[in-house]
């Protein structure tokens, strides 16, 4: 059985504001991205494609939930990604430790490899499922 808090990350989420080990993303390629989380899996899309996709686990244990990305196809095929996420409302934080570590902050300076996004619930779905 999935709890309520497990129901509420799921969905289509789009980034508005990324970054990368200090660097922003443009607006046009976080246009073209969307994450899609849903019964264990996650996919990224960049346009047509699907270029990440694999299972995930969610820990709402300690103060910051963390969810942990465990990459079966694309481009971080065979990796394990622990990330920190802050759920409010149509809005999720994600930092991603894309070195294998788990962010301690919700932040992504230079010379780390954190990839901080920013994602907004796609329009017309809900919070809980029905």
């Amino acid at each position: 059985m999935v709890s309520i808090a497990t129901n509420t990350i799921e969905g289509t989420w789009l980034p508005f504001k990324a970054e990368l080990a200090g660097d922003q993303a443009p607006e046009m390629a976080l246009a073209k991205m969307c994450l899609v989380i849903s019964a264990g899996i996650y996919a990224v899309h960049f346009g047509n494609e699907v270029t990440d996709s694999g299972r995930y686990t969610l820990s709402l244990e300690a103060e910051i939930h963390t969810i942990t990305l465990n990459s079966e196809r694309g481009a971080n095929a065979g990796q394990t990604i622990p990330s920190i996420y802050q759920l409010v409302g149509d809005r999720l934080r994600v930092c991603f430790g894309l070195d294998g570590t788990t962010p301690k902050s919700f932040a992504a300076p230079v010379g780390t490899r954190s990839y901080l996004v920013c994602y907004r619930r796609k329009p017309g779905q809900n919070q809980q499922p029905s």
